[in-house]
């Protein structure tokens, strides 16, 4: 087969995926660069001098925690370097996760629903669905990395900084779009393409953490570390980008060659056979669900527990970064007098706390993509009731709710505790952290409610996770009002250790979950599956 005819009817497909797709694409492509920005705008209000900034570059420059955290300490004592600082590493992982989720869901997600194989055939090449998944996925991290550029540049920051950290936007989402098409050739299970590919951006982020933390000799065995090698705003450098080029050039070559080595649906790797009798557990509704979710579980636990660690070995070196800096003493005991640490430790577990939300939204939507995967009916067609199948789902992600928090508040009790040499941080955090277990429930009590009522507007969940993110993370230093403020739910549960603990908001928010979940049951049992 000739590369012309192996691409037969590209531009077609193209414009098939931005039509279904449009929604998907539009969230993804506004809400990375704005929650890029609206961090940036956040840091120009928390260091409004040269001072400030002063400050803040010389705790930063010897706080190893603070680096692998961040990224390179580079131009901290700039405005652009202490943006790039604070939102550079956090930005360029939405971004790979973005282009991971994209092309994996067009790709092998196609082939395993079958619709692949429908589209094959019609007139159209054996390379064109990935090819016209490559072009959309392109599309989309151009816009990402043009949109954080112009945005930058309207913030007077330097032009020639933004553009380059616009331009290691779009060459990390492209490394990560020719890694999944690559794992989409090997495996032709879905969730191991995501898992496997996420699991390649979580070592890409330790080996940049070690690297910088050191010499940076070891960045360079990560792509993350590659991008910021051309150090946006600390004196840029343009050449470092050839690595992602050409290892995203060779990735997609690779996968060229390699599905004309497999059949349609198929992976190089054959899945190893299944036991040759069933766990006794998953003929039960919730033991299918958990040994569908286990994976997931094991992965969010795992990545807000070393978020948690991060943040726990900061805490003991706080006041050295906030020093003579007024506005982020403000922006730190925003939540009560207490002091700057325990301050920090309430925001930080916040922060964990809206991760580990990430969890609980996925777990509760994996109702829908196993009904609209065609495999809830074959469940439901057994004795097993609508009831218990959403049971089994909905217990997996409020239970697990509890395990991801509870890891992040290990995590940072943990970090904390050695630092100050005090071990009984460590349950005094879990509880903290545990106290967030309301509202994450309360997003999956959302959750549960579209699936029921609206199936096909589940994406409306990630919507309201998004929303309390920007609330969380920047409503104060955006100086948000107070009724934008009260939407989320998080803003309601007290911020231990920096509060005093109240049990009427957590009990108010467990109802209204309770209420929401419960309508959304009801509306399932009522509605068609599919």
């Amino acid at each position: 087969m000739t590369v012309s005819s192996g691409q037969t009817g590209t531009a077609v497909l193209s414009r098939l995926i931005l039509r279904r797709e449009r929604v998907r694409i539009l969230i993804w492509t506004l809400a990375v660069p704005l929650l890029v920005l609206l961090t940036a705008a956040s840091v120009k209000g928390l260091y409004p001098t040269q001072h400030d900034l002063d400050v803040a570059a010389e705790a930063s420059e010897d706080n190893a925690a603070a680096i692998a955290f961040n990224g390179p300490a580079q131009g901290l004592d700039t405005l652009g370097g202490e943006v790039a600082f604070q939102v550079g590493t956090f930005g360029l992982v939405l971004v790979a996760l973005m282009s991971t989720f994209m092309t994996g869901r067009q790709t092998r997600a196609e082939e395993e629903a079958g619709r692949a194989e429908l589209i094959g055939s019609l007139p159209v090449g054996g390379h064109a669905n990935a090819g016209a998944t490559l072009l959309v996925v392109t599309g989309m991290n151009a816009a990402v990395g043009t949109l954080v550029a112009l945005g930058l540049i309207g913030m007077d920051l330097p032009v020639t900084g933004s553009l380059v950290l616009g331009v290691c936007f779009f060459a990390l989402g492209l490394v990560f779009a020719g890694l999944t098409l690559v794992a989409a050739q090997i495996s032709e299970n879905t969730r191991v393409v995501h898992g496997s590919t996420g699991a390649l951006l979580g070592v890409a982020f330790v080996l940049r953490a070690v690297g910088d933390i050191g010499d940076g000799t070891v960045s360079w065995l990560s792509p993350i570390g590659w991008v910021q090698k051309t150090r946006p705003f600390a004196g840029e450098r343009w050449w470092p980008l050839i690595v992602p080029a050409l290892f995203a050039v060779g990735c997609v070559v690779v996968a060229h060659a390699l599905s004309d080595r497999r059949d349609l649906g198929a992976g190089l790797v054959p899945p190893r056979p299944g036991p040759p009798r069933a766990a006794r557990g998953l003929g039960r509704p919730l033991g299918l669900a958990l040994r569908l979710q286990r994976g997931s579980l094991i992965g969010w636990t795992c990545g807000v527990f070393l978020t948690g660690l991060a943040y726990g070995w900061v805490a003991e070196d706080v006041e050295d970064f906030v020093a003579d800096n007024e506005a982020m003493e403000e922006l730190l005991t925003g939540y009560g007098g207490a002091g700057l640490t325990d301050s920090y430790l309430s925001q930080s577990l916040l922060v964990v706390a809206l991760l580990g939300a990430g969890y609980t939204v996925q777990s509760v939507l994996r109702l829908r993509a196993e009904e609209s995967g065609l495999r809830a009916e074959p469940v439901l067609a057994t004795p097993v009731s609508r009831n218990r199948w959403v049971a089994g789902h909905l217990t997996v992600a409020l239970a697990g709710s509890l395990v991801v928090l509870a890891a992040a508040g290990l995590g940072t009790g943990l970090a904390y505790g050695l630092a100050s040499g005090d071990p009984g941080q460590v349950p005094r955090l879990i509880g903290a952290a545990l106290l967030y277990a309301p509202a994450l429930w309360l997003l999956a009590g959302i959750a549960i409610a579209l699936f029921g009522i609206v199936p096909h507007g589940t994406a409306a969940a990630w919507a309201a996770l998004s929303a309390c993110f920007v609330i969380g993370l920047l409503g104060q230093a955006l100086d948000l009002p107070g009724w934008a403020r009260d939407v989320s739910p998080f803003e309601h549960i007290p911020h231990l250790p920096a509060t005093e603990a109240s049990a009427a908001a957590p009990v108010l928010i467990l109802a209204i979950a309770a209420a929401l979940t419960a309508t959304g049951v009801a509306a399932f049992r009522r509605r068609d599956v599919g």
